[in-house]
């Protein structure tokens, strides 16, 4: 490693390294790029420069944390989503490509059934606030709320918000429990809660199940524990004519589906595949009346 000199032999050395220890190659080259503070672009055209001694030494140290499952954006403190730059720690999930289908669904059935009026949305278990963040810069119409039980969590999204110039009303608590014991009511109701089954937890990425939040990975054995809740509080904090969004997991597309349209036999109901082919959404719409 000491023999190291240029931008380019670095990156190989890193890409070696990840590969023996079964890590992920590409997350080297975004490591470089952030050390260097270059796009990839500029990361190709300085292929042959050499690299500084002290981003050298950093560098080396940031790869050998990867290697041992530190996730990338934790080393950078960020994430891509929606086009937009979003912190991330510990404390909150790193956002997930799949989570932007969520928001893209909900912004299309908001458009179908509310036209352009305004109305009141609220994202529940936001994390990092990157669907509250992004669903009011994405939408005028969008009066957004947000709720999440982790103090931690909330000052990462309420700062995510603020460095966007996102206007968000924050509360802490329990999913849904602050909305009803402050008696609001929402149009959209929106969440991506935790949806793994606790006997899935050691078959995680090391990454994901020792460096992500367990509160915002795991909901009991099914996996299914907040959908639940979830259901069974919406009755006091859903609108008349309402929709419901919420991400799931892999194969529980149809069970929660078949949960909601219980709870609401009058509404519409739907599963949406994502861009790899796995049920990741289900949608609830239309007349929000509870079966007596």
């Amino acid at each position: 490693m000491s023999q190291v000199r240029t931008i380019h032999e670095a990156l190989r050395w890193a890409s070696s390294f990840l590969e023996e220890r079964q890590g992920e190659t590409m997350a080297g080259e975004w490591l470089l790029r952030h050390h260097l503070n270059v796009e990839r672009a500029g990361l190709f055209a300085r292929f042959h420069d050499p690299i500084e001694p002290a981003i050298w030494t950093a560098y080396q140290e940031d790869v050998h944390k990867l290697a041992d499952g530190v996730p990338v954006q934790h080393l950078i403190g960020y994430e891509e989503f929606f086009g937009r730059r979003f912190n991330v720690s510990g404390h909150v999930l790193i956002p997930r490509p799949e989570t932007e289908e969520l928001i893209i669904a909900v912004l299309e059935r908001r458009k179908a059934i509310f036209s352009d009026r305004h109305v009141k949305v609220v994202d529940v278990g936001t994390g990092s606030g990157i669907i509250a963040t992004t669903l009011s810069l994405e939408d005028e119409a969008l009066s957004v709320s947000a709720t999440d039980l982790s103090p931690d969590a909330l000052k990462m999204a309420k700062q995510n918000a603020n460095t966007h110039q996102a206007s968000i009303t924050f509360y802490q608590g329990d999913l849904l429990k602050p909305l009803i014991d402050n008696q609001e009511t929402f149009d959209i109701i929106v969440s991506n809660p935790p949806y793994i089954p606790e006997g899935e937890r050691e078959t995680l990425a090391v990454h994901v199940r020792e460096h992500e939040p367990e509160l915002a990975l795991f909901a009991g054995e099914d996996g299914l524990a907040c959908y639940r809740q979830l259901i069974a509080q919406l009755k006091d904090v859903v609108k008349p004519v309402a929709i419901v969004a919420f991400e799931v997991g892999a194969g529980q597309g149809e069970t929660v589906r078949h949960m909601l349209q219980q709870a609401f036999p009058s509404t519409q109901t739907e599963v949406r595949y994502d861009i790899n082919q796995k049920d990741r959404i289900v949608l609830a719409y239309g007349e929000f009346v509870e079966e007596l």
